[in-house]
């Protein structure tokens, strides 16, 4: 079995381009995975997972090969996991995938999806408490519209726990996805304060397409003009936001409660 033991080794190098460089990872297709939960739900989602890297003071060559699916395996030294572990708490385990093709036309959507649409995200928590809350209720699909980050990005495999390789994810500017949308007769929804109407009147039981913005500045209008309805949460409080991930998960499970689950 191979083993790398230093931190100037070219193809370490390699891989701590691939942590700290979008440009990296979208010329060599590739990512990298921290953790065996991490690794496993990834190899389920059908990412390819080409290379295995274990510290093998944390876990074992046969610990490894239970979820290997035939990777090609490397122990490296404490120095080696040290300077490419995003986490200190990961299980001494990262492996190199490639990354997947994240086109509208992509998706497989059952008879009567349920979308989340995300417009523009920035911050790496926001996405991957957006994909956590996607995995919870068994979405269709999230779809990010005009992304602001690339989301092979580690914070973002990080903070979804996982959640970036179980449910199907496409990306697209903003008018390709409502075009998208209308051709799949998908009724669109948009959480926004202009012209909106409470959410609890609504009716997500048929094809829906939830749509969140920033915090910041909320949703374009070319958003606001295609929904069938602008939504909106009642809040009672001083303040007229609240988190995006928070909203959505909201706005999901009220889909879900409609759907009886």
């Amino acid at each position: 079995m191979k083993q790398i033991t230093s931190i100037q080794n070219p193809y370490i190098k390699s891989l701590v381009l691939l942590q700290e460089k979008s440009k990296s990872r979208k010329q060599s297709g590739s990512f990298l995975i921290e953790g065996e939960r991490e690794i496993s739900l990834a190899i389920k989602g059908g990412y390819d997972v080409e290379t295995i890297l274990f510290l093998p003071e944390l876990i074992s060559e046969t610990e490894i090969k239970k979820i290997s699916n035939n990777a090609e395996l490397i122990e490296i030294s404490k120095d080696v996991y040290q300077k490419l572990a995003y986490r200190d708490t990961t299980e001494g385990i990262l492996a190199i995938a490639k990354t997947k093709s994240m086109q509208l036309s992509d998706l497989k959507l059952s008879k009567n999806p349920l979308i989340l649409v995300a417009e523009a995200p920035e911050k790496p928590g926001n996405i991957g408490a957006l994909l956590r809350t996607a995995d919870a209720a068994n979405l269709d699909a999230v779809i990010i519209a005009n992304p602001k980050s690339d989301l092979y990005n580690p914070n973002i495999v990080r903070s979804s726990v996982g959640c970036l390789f179980t449910k199907q994810i496409a990306t697209g500017t903003t008018s390709e996805i409502i075009a998208f949308l209308k051709t799949q007769k998908i009724t669109i929804y948009c959480a926004t304060l202009q012209n909106s109407t409470s959410y609890l009147t609504q009716d997500f039981s048929e094809a829906t397409a939830l749509v969140v913005g920033t915090e910041a500045t909320g949703l374009t209008e070319e958003w606001r003009t295609a929904a069938k309805q602008n939504i909106i949460i009642p809040m009672e409080g001083e303040i007229d936001s609240m988190n995006v991930s928070v909203a959505a998960a909201i706005l999901i499970f009220e889909a879900k409660r409609q759907r009886e689950f």
